[in-house]
């Protein structure tokens, strides 16, 4: 089983398939990874060499932030935009959406479940 950036990559898929698993890697990535590192393109996850992990590997590594320090880098973005005080850090921090989005009737990803007012008798 191929480990590329701590992630387990699935064994039945196309490396360029397989290799979208990964945060931060979409399909131009993994398509420039491949190219890149010289590996075939319909060649599955599990027929991969020792070889092509390590150049898929080192391609990841010294080119391309994925996973955690792509996860740190945008929490730290964020966190930048809240301690600005900007308007954007102010919807984040009360978890509303940031890009424009209508909130009247819609937005319930980011607002969680409704909740009801309770009449008084």
């Amino acid at each position: 089983m191929a480990r590329i950036a701590g992630v387990d990559l699935p064994r039945n898929k196309r490396i360029e398939i397989a290799l979208r698993s990964i945060y931060g890697v979409g399909p131009k990535v993994a398509l420039d990874v491949c190219n890149k590192a010289g590996v075939p393109l319909g060649r599955k996850a599990d027929d991969l060499t020792e070889t092509d992990i390590v150049r898929i590997r080192d391609v990841l590594e010294n080119q391309y932030k994925v996973e955690g320090d792509l996860r740190r880098q945008v929490q730290m973005d964020i966190k930048r935009l809240m301690d600005l005080g900007c308007y954007r850090g102010i919807r984040h921090r009360k978890g509303l959406p940031v890009r424009g989005q209508r909130t009247h009737t819609n937005a319930r990803t980011r607002k969680g479940p409704r909740r009801t007012a309770i009449k008084k008798k």
